[in-house]
C-alpha cells in the first residue's frame, strides 16, 4: 500500500508541477500573455460583433459573486457575468483571452471619439494573415472600417502591412493589422 502511495504521490507532483514550471522556471510569471478585461452595455451585441466581424472564438465563461467582486474591488457589489473569447484556435496558457463583462448599472462611457479622448487603455491590435478575408468577413457583419481603411503603413513601419481600425457595439477601437489587400 505504501508503494501505491508513493507512486500516485510521484506522478501527481510530475503532472501538477509541470503546469506551473516547465517552461516558466526561469521567468517572474506563470504565463506570458495577458488576458484583457472590457466591460460591454450588451453582452450579446458584443460578443457577436468580436465572434462574427473579428475572427474571435467563445472559450467559455464564468460568474463572479457579489461579494467577492467587492472584497477585492472589482464593483461595489455587483456580480460578475463574464465571457471568455480567444483568438483562433488557442487555447490554454498560449491564448490571448478577451473577457467581456457586462455589469447591470455600469458607469458612464468614456469619450471614444479618438484614441487619445480618454486616458487608460484605448484599443486592442488583432494580427490577422489575410486582410480580404478580414474585410469580408466585417463587411458580412456589417462593420465598417473607421475613416479609411485599410492604410498601408509608412515606410519606417512595415509598408507590407495595412492597418484597419473598426469599433465594436460600445465604441472601443480594434486594429486589425495584415498584409495589404489583394483587391
Amino acid at each position: 500500500m505504501k508503494k501505491y502511495f508513493l507512486l500516485i504521490a510521484f506522478i501527481s507532483l510530475n503532472c501538477i508541477v509541470p503546469a506551473f514550471s516547465d517552461h516558466h522556471e526561469d521567468e517572474e510569471f506563470i504565463e506570458t500573455t495577458i488576458d484583457v478585461g472590457c466591460v460591454v452595455s450588451n453582452i450579446d451585441a458584443s460578443v457577436k460583433f468580436y465572434t462574427e466581424a473579428i475572427g474571435f472564438k467563445v472559450a467559455g465563461g464564468f460568474k463572479v459573486p457579489s461579494d467577492f467582486a467587492k472584497s477585492v474591488g472589482l464593483t461595489a457589489g455587483k456580480g460578475l457575468d463574464i465571457q471568455v473569447l480567444t483568438l483562433g484556435g488557442v487555447e490554454g496558457e498560449e491564448a490571448t483571452k478577451l473577457k467581456l463583462m457586462q455589469v447591470k448599472g455600469s458607469g458612464e462611457k468614456a469619450d471614444q471619439s479618438h484614441i487619445d479622448s480618454t486616458l487608460g487603455f484605448s484599443y486592442i491590435t488583432v494580427f490577422i494573415k489575410d486582410t480580404d478575408k478580414a474585410l469580408a468577413r466585417l463587411k458580412k457583419a456589417g462593420v465598417k472600417p473607421v475613416a479609411k481603411g485599410p492604410v498601408t503603413l509608412p515606410k519606417n513601419l512595415d509598408p507590407s502591412l495595412s492597418l484597419t481600425i473598426v469599433r465594436d457595439p460600445d465604441g472601443n477601437f480594434v486594429e486589425l493589422v495584415g498584409p495589404n489587400p489583394k483587391k
